[in-house]
């Protein structure tokens, strides 16, 4: 079976006509429906049905395009990727990259990335959601502790800690039995302990402040409204300045970055190259965020 004719019968499918697939090819309309019925007779059943309004796949037809659309897309990525060389990394590359770290680092990271690659143009969508790189045609995502997936490969480029701090003006409660301390948390916080450097102070978080932001929280805090739970990478300069203290270390909750891009398909050498320059931008894995 020649792959042209599955090209062009995929080509005509996603046109959804002749005269639309032959503007975007400069083929002839000929050449692509004789393509189309080569293939029919090759498969032995119809693919397209022909009226007034242009083409309409047939069941068969698009049950072939659910099938074939992927590989072929795999195949032509992978023609790309050997004729423009490792070494050429080039096009658009799509990030998916969470919130927090999105505002506070991929500006500069993709500034950065650019520069190294003038032929390379970033998008980068902040998402907490867990996106499909396949479906929203993301090359790449980031995403914090991700779960084990057959279909993404990566490597963990940065890791982080959870921290419980307070303004110097709150009271820090003495080691001991379970602490009940006035709290500023997340929108999501469900009711429990902060077990704090393995377990030398155990705090029990009473709500005074909700927010959907770890940056509103550690601003919170900065402000005295109470003890807060946020990464180290945002409290780190107002530790070292004095404006927050901290209490102490979460254990058992390390934050570990990781950026992945698909399995079923080749790394293109866009990809390999960001892949590679994120991992160099934190050679010894801490994560320091500024904002």
């Amino acid at each position: 079976m020649d792959l042209n004719d599955l090209g062009d019968f995929l080509l005509v499918a996603a046109s959804g006509g002749l005269g639309k697939a032959s503007r975007a090819s400069g083929r002839s309309k000929a050449t692509l429906s004789r393509r189309i019925s080569d293939l029919e007779d090759q498969l032995g059943v119809r693919l397209v049905e022909r009226s007034a309004r242009g083409l309409i796949l047939t069941e068969a037809g698009q049950m072939l395009v659910n099938r074939i659309e992927s590989p072929l897309g795999e195949v032509a990525e992978a023609m790309a990727a050997a004729r423009d060389g490792v070494s050429s990394p080039r096009g658009v590359l799509r990030i998916a990259a969470p919130v927090l770290f999105s505002q506070l680092a991929m500006g500069r990271i993709g500034a950065d990335f650019c520069a190294a690659y003038p032929e390379v143009t970033v998008e980068v969508v902040a998402e907490d959601r867990m996106v499909d790189l396949i479906e929203e045609h993301f090359d790449v995502v980031i995403r914090t502790n991700p779960r084990p997936d057959s279909a993404l490969v990566g490597r963990c480029f940065a890791k982080d800690r959870l921290v419980v701090v307070a303004a110097p003006g709150v009271a820090m409660p003495e080691r001991g039995s379970v602490r009940a301390v006035p709290a500023i948390v997340a929108a999501t916080f469900q009711p429990g302990h902060w077990n704090l450097d393995d377990g030398r102070l155990i705090l029990e978080p009473i709500p005074r402040l909700r927010f959907s932001s770890f940056l509103m929280i550690r601003d919170a805090a900065l402000a005295g409204g109470g003890a807060a739970l946020i990464p180290a990478s945002i409290a780190q300069q107002h530790i070292a300045s004095g404006a927050l203290i901290q209490w102490g270390v979460i254990t058992g909750a390390e934050p570990a970055l990781w950026v992945l891009h698909t399995s079923r398909r080749l790394a293109t050498p866009k990809v390999r190259a960001f892949v590679d320059f994120i991992c160099a931008r934190y050679p010894d894995m801490a994560l320091t965020l500024q904002g």
